[in-house]
Protein backbone atom coordinates (compact mmCIF):
# COMPACT_ATOMS: atom_id res chain seq x y z
CA UNK A 1 0.00 0.00 0.00
CA UNK A 2 1.51 3.67 -0.77
CA UNK A 3 1.74 6.52 1.73
CA UNK A 4 -1.16 7.96 0.12
CA UNK A 5 -3.35 5.07 1.24
CA UNK A 6 -1.80 4.63 3.98
CA UNK A 7 -2.75 8.24 5.12
CA UNK A 8 -6.47 8.18 3.60
CA UNK A 9 -6.94 5.12 5.97
CA UNK A 10 -5.53 6.50 9.03
CA UNK A 11 -7.57 9.72 8.35
CA UNK A 12 -10.45 7.32 7.67
CA UNK A 13 -10.08 5.47 10.64
CA UNK A 14 -9.48 8.49 13.24
CA UNK A 15 -13.31 9.93 11.51
CA UNK A 16 -14.89 7.09 12.40
CA UNK A 17 -13.82 6.62 15.64
CA UNK A 18 -14.57 10.67 16.28
CA UNK A 19 -18.33 10.24 15.32
CA UNK A 20 -19.16 6.47 16.33
CA UNK A 21 -20.09 6.84 20.20
CA UNK A 22 -19.32 5.04 22.92
CA UNK A 23 -20.63 1.99 24.33
CA UNK A 24 -23.17 2.78 27.07
CA UNK A 25 -21.93 2.31 30.10
CA UNK A 26 -23.69 -0.14 32.60
CA UNK A 27 -26.20 1.17 35.00
CA UNK A 28 -25.12 1.04 38.42
CA UNK A 29 -27.07 0.98 41.43
CA UNK A 30 -26.41 1.15 44.97
CA UNK A 31 -27.85 0.02 48.33
CA UNK A 32 -26.52 0.52 51.98
CA UNK A 33 -27.28 -2.81 54.38
CA UNK A 34 -27.18 -2.75 57.74
CA UNK A 35 -24.13 -4.60 59.33
CA UNK A 36 -24.29 -3.86 62.92
CA UNK A 37 -24.07 -0.92 65.47
CA UNK A 38 -20.86 -0.49 67.21
CA UNK A 39 -20.57 1.10 71.28
CA UNK A 40 -17.80 2.82 71.32
CA UNK A 41 -16.83 3.93 75.08
CA UNK A 42 -13.54 5.27 74.87
CA UNK A 43 -13.88 7.86 71.64
CA UNK A 44 -10.28 9.26 72.32
CA UNK A 45 -8.92 6.15 70.59
CA UNK A 46 -9.89 8.06 67.19
CA UNK A 47 -7.66 10.96 68.30
CA UNK A 48 -4.02 11.00 68.14
CA UNK A 49 -4.04 14.15 69.81
CA UNK A 50 -6.57 13.38 72.82
CA UNK A 51 -9.66 15.42 71.30
CA UNK A 52 -12.50 13.50 72.47
CA UNK A 53 -11.36 12.53 76.31
CA UNK A 54 -14.26 10.97 78.13
CA UNK A 55 -16.38 10.88 75.24
CA UNK A 56 -18.32 7.69 74.24
CA UNK A 57 -20.37 7.06 70.16
CA UNK A 58 -22.34 4.69 68.68
CA UNK A 59 -20.48 4.10 65.26
CA UNK A 60 -22.82 2.83 62.27
CA UNK A 61 -20.78 -0.50 60.57
CA UNK A 62 -22.51 -0.09 57.13
CA UNK A 63 -21.78 -2.70 53.99
CA UNK A 64 -23.09 -1.38 50.30
CA UNK A 65 -24.78 -3.65 47.50
CA UNK A 66 -23.05 -2.39 43.84
CA UNK A 67 -24.97 -3.57 41.12
CA UNK A 68 -23.29 -2.88 37.49
CA UNK A 69 -25.15 -3.71 34.75
CA UNK A 70 -26.13 -7.88 35.95
CA UNK A 71 -23.05 -8.18 38.31
CA UNK A 72 -23.11 -7.65 42.38
CA UNK A 73 -20.73 -6.60 43.84
CA UNK A 74 -20.33 -6.11 47.75
CA UNK A 75 -18.33 -3.34 49.62
CA UNK A 76 -17.22 -4.67 53.05
CA UNK A 77 -19.11 -7.02 55.14
CA UNK A 78 -19.30 -5.65 58.27
CA UNK A 79 -19.09 -7.20 62.14
CA UNK A 80 -19.58 -10.56 62.46
CA UNK A 81 -22.82 -12.85 62.62
CA UNK A 82 -21.55 -13.94 66.11
CA UNK A 83 -23.13 -10.45 66.95
CA UNK A 84 -26.46 -10.91 66.08
CA UNK A 85 -29.27 -10.16 68.24
CA UNK A 86 -26.41 -9.49 71.17
CA UNK A 87 -26.94 -6.21 73.58
CA UNK A 88 -24.29 -3.10 73.25
CA UNK A 89 -24.57 -3.07 76.74
CA UNK A 90 -25.55 -5.39 80.12
CA UNK A 91 -24.67 -8.96 79.95
CA UNK A 92 -23.47 -10.77 76.85
CA UNK A 93 -22.72 -7.32 75.88
CA UNK A 94 -19.38 -7.41 73.35
CA UNK A 95 -19.87 -4.18 72.00
CA UNK A 96 -21.06 -4.58 68.23
CA UNK A 97 -24.74 -6.15 67.92
CA UNK A 98 -26.43 -7.06 64.55
CA UNK A 99 -29.65 -6.87 63.65
CA UNK A 100 -29.72 -8.68 60.19
CA UNK A 101 -27.05 -10.76 58.25
CA UNK A 102 -25.95 -9.89 55.23
CA UNK A 103 -27.78 -12.80 53.08
CA UNK A 104 -30.95 -12.25 55.03
CA UNK A 105 -31.08 -8.38 53.28
CA UNK A 106 -29.51 -9.66 50.28
CA UNK A 107 -32.61 -12.11 49.92
CA UNK A 108 -35.43 -9.38 50.90
CA UNK A 109 -33.99 -7.94 47.49
CA UNK A 110 -34.97 -10.97 45.63
CA UNK A 111 -30.89 -11.78 45.76
CA UNK A 112 -29.37 -14.86 45.91
CA UNK A 113 -26.39 -14.53 48.43
CA UNK A 114 -24.48 -17.12 45.46
CA UNK A 115 -24.92 -13.92 42.82
CA UNK A 116 -22.64 -11.76 44.75
CA UNK A 117 -19.91 -11.95 42.05
CA UNK A 118 -16.99 -9.49 43.46
CA UNK A 119 -16.42 -8.69 47.26
CA UNK A 120 -14.34 -5.46 47.88
CA UNK A 121 -12.93 -4.70 51.60
CA UNK A 122 -11.95 -1.58 52.31
CA UNK A 123 -9.17 -2.78 54.84
CA UNK A 124 -8.39 -5.66 56.93
CA UNK A 125 -10.52 -4.99 60.81
CA UNK A 126 -13.09 -7.28 62.13
CA UNK A 127 -15.71 -4.79 61.20
CA UNK A 128 -15.88 -4.84 57.56
CA UNK A 129 -14.35 -8.50 56.90
CA UNK A 130 -16.96 -10.55 59.66
CA UNK A 131 -19.36 -11.56 57.19
CA UNK A 132 -16.69 -12.28 53.99
CA UNK A 133 -16.83 -16.50 54.60
CA UNK A 134 -20.35 -16.24 53.65
CA UNK A 135 -19.82 -15.61 50.23
CA UNK A 136 -16.85 -17.72 48.81
CA UNK A 137 -17.68 -18.21 45.59
CA UNK A 138 -16.74 -14.52 44.94
CA UNK A 139 -13.81 -12.62 43.87
CA UNK A 140 -12.42 -10.92 46.58
CA UNK A 141 -10.22 -7.58 46.19
CA UNK A 142 -8.14 -6.03 48.74
CA UNK A 143 -5.31 -3.77 49.34
CA UNK A 144 -2.25 -6.00 48.76
CA UNK A 145 -0.02 -4.34 51.37
CA UNK A 146 -3.39 -5.10 54.06
CA UNK A 147 -3.01 -8.85 52.47
CA UNK A 148 0.42 -9.15 53.32
CA UNK A 149 -0.18 -7.92 56.76
CA UNK A 150 -3.18 -10.49 57.29
CA UNK A 151 -0.76 -13.37 56.36
CA UNK A 152 2.01 -12.14 58.91
CA UNK A 153 2.87 -14.68 61.41
CA UNK A 154 0.76 -13.85 64.42
CA UNK A 155 -1.63 -12.24 63.07
CA UNK A 156 -5.09 -12.45 64.54
CA UNK A 157 -7.13 -10.55 61.42
CA UNK A 158 -6.59 -13.77 58.79
CA UNK A 159 -9.88 -16.22 59.90
CA UNK A 160 -12.61 -14.21 58.09
CA UNK A 161 -10.47 -14.21 55.20
CA UNK A 162 -9.38 -17.64 55.15
CA UNK A 163 -11.15 -19.28 52.39
CA UNK A 164 -8.99 -16.24 50.01
CA UNK A 165 -5.88 -16.51 51.94
CA UNK A 166 -4.89 -20.33 51.26
CA UNK A 167 -6.36 -20.06 47.43
CA UNK A 168 -9.57 -21.72 47.80
CA UNK A 169 -10.87 -18.56 47.08
CA UNK A 170 -9.83 -15.96 43.88
CA UNK A 171 -8.26 -13.10 45.14
CA UNK A 172 -7.05 -10.52 43.41
CA UNK A 173 -4.36 -8.26 45.46
CA UNK A 174 -4.85 -4.22 44.60
CA UNK A 175 -2.17 -1.79 43.98
CA UNK A 176 -2.68 1.79 43.78
CA UNK A 177 -6.42 2.77 42.49
CA UNK A 178 -8.43 0.03 41.04
CA UNK A 179 -11.28 0.56 38.32
CA UNK A 180 -13.43 -2.49 39.09
CA UNK A 181 -15.59 -2.90 35.84
CA UNK A 182 -13.03 -0.66 33.37
CA UNK A 183 -15.51 2.07 32.67
CA UNK A 184 -14.76 4.86 35.61
CA UNK A 185 -18.12 4.13 37.60
CA UNK A 186 -16.77 1.70 40.43
CA UNK A 187 -13.09 2.73 41.67
CA UNK A 188 -11.04 1.79 44.58
CA UNK A 189 -9.11 4.39 45.56
CA UNK A 190 -5.73 3.74 47.43
CA UNK A 191 -6.07 5.67 50.92
CA UNK A 192 -3.58 4.07 52.74
CA UNK A 193 -2.58 5.01 56.42
CA UNK A 194 -5.70 3.88 58.45
CA UNK A 195 -4.27 0.63 57.49
CA UNK A 196 -1.40 0.01 54.73
CA UNK A 197 -3.68 -1.27 52.00
CA UNK A 198 -6.63 0.54 52.95
CA UNK A 199 -8.99 1.81 50.10
CA UNK A 200 -12.41 3.94 50.02
CA UNK A 201 -14.64 3.37 46.90
CA UNK A 202 -16.19 5.98 44.51
CA UNK A 203 -19.41 5.37 42.50
CA UNK A 204 -20.66 6.98 39.84
CA UNK A 205 -24.07 7.19 39.48
CA UNK A 206 -26.45 8.78 36.94
CA UNK A 207 -28.80 10.49 38.63
CA UNK A 208 -27.28 11.18 42.08
CA UNK A 209 -24.20 11.54 40.64
CA UNK A 210 -20.06 10.63 42.69
CA UNK A 211 -20.78 8.96 45.77
CA UNK A 212 -17.44 8.71 48.16
CA UNK A 213 -17.78 5.70 50.89
CA UNK A 214 -14.93 6.45 53.18
CA UNK A 215 -13.79 3.59 53.94
CA UNK A 216 -12.34 4.11 57.35
CA UNK A 217 -10.34 7.03 56.01
CA UNK A 218 -12.22 8.97 58.77
CA UNK A 219 -14.47 7.49 61.47
CA UNK A 220 -17.30 9.93 61.72
CA UNK A 221 -18.07 13.68 61.11
CA UNK A 222 -15.93 15.75 63.81
CA UNK A 223 -13.14 13.24 63.06
CA UNK A 224 -13.51 14.67 59.31
CA UNK A 225 -13.90 17.81 59.64
CA UNK A 226 -10.73 18.34 62.17
CA UNK A 227 -8.46 15.44 60.08
CA UNK A 228 -8.16 13.63 63.29
CA UNK A 229 -6.02 10.74 63.25
CA UNK A 230 -7.22 7.62 65.44
CA UNK A 231 -4.36 6.23 67.77
CA UNK A 232 -4.29 3.07 65.90
CA UNK A 233 -3.39 4.22 62.38
CA UNK A 234 -0.86 2.66 61.21
CA UNK A 235 0.85 5.51 59.55
CA UNK A 236 0.19 9.72 60.59
CA UNK A 237 1.35 11.29 57.87
CA UNK A 238 -0.29 8.44 55.10
CA UNK A 239 -3.50 9.10 56.89
CA UNK A 240 -3.36 13.06 55.98
CA UNK A 241 -2.48 12.55 53.03
CA UNK A 242 -5.30 10.34 51.82
CA UNK A 243 -7.77 12.56 54.28
CA UNK A 244 -6.71 15.43 51.39
CA UNK A 245 -6.71 13.30 48.70
CA UNK A 246 -10.88 12.03 49.86
CA UNK A 247 -11.38 15.75 50.43
CA UNK A 248 -10.01 17.16 47.01
CA UNK A 249 -12.17 14.56 45.37
CA UNK A 250 -15.30 15.33 47.03
CA UNK A 251 -14.75 18.76 46.49
CA UNK A 252 -13.89 18.47 42.97
CA UNK A 253 -16.30 15.79 41.73
CA UNK A 254 -19.36 17.51 44.08
CA UNK A 255 -19.38 13.66 45.53
CA UNK A 256 -22.18 12.55 48.43
CA UNK A 257 -19.56 11.97 51.04
CA UNK A 258 -20.73 8.82 53.29
CA UNK A 259 -18.49 8.54 56.27
CA UNK A 260 -19.35 4.48 56.76
CA UNK A 261 -19.01 4.75 60.42
CA UNK A 262 -21.35 7.81 60.85
CA UNK A 263 -25.04 7.51 61.90
CA UNK A 264 -25.96 10.69 60.49
CA UNK A 265 -24.58 9.76 57.02
CA UNK A 266 -26.84 7.26 56.98
CA UNK A 267 -29.87 9.25 55.87
CA UNK A 268 -27.52 10.35 52.70
CA UNK A 269 -28.26 7.32 50.47
CA UNK A 270 -31.81 6.02 50.34
CA UNK A 271 -33.58 3.75 53.23
CA UNK A 272 -33.13 0.14 52.76
CA UNK A 273 -34.93 -1.89 50.39
CA UNK A 274 -34.65 1.25 47.90
CA UNK A 275 -31.05 2.22 45.72
CA UNK A 276 -29.39 5.28 44.16
CA UNK A 277 -28.56 5.27 40.86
Amino acid sequence: MNPRSLTFLAVTLFLVAAVTPAASPSPVKLWRLDCGVIQEDDLNLFSDTYAYVGKSKQLSAACYLIKHGETYMLWDTGVSTEALGKPLRGPGATGESLTRSLPDQLERLGVDPKQIEIIGISHYHYDHTGQAALFPQARLLMGKDDITAVRAPGSTRAKPLTHWLNGAGKLEEITGDKDVFGDGSVVMLDLPGHTPGHHGLLVKLAKQGYVLLSGDVAHFEENYATNGVPIFNTDRAQSLASLDRFKGLAKNLRATVVIQHEQADIAKLPAFPAYAE
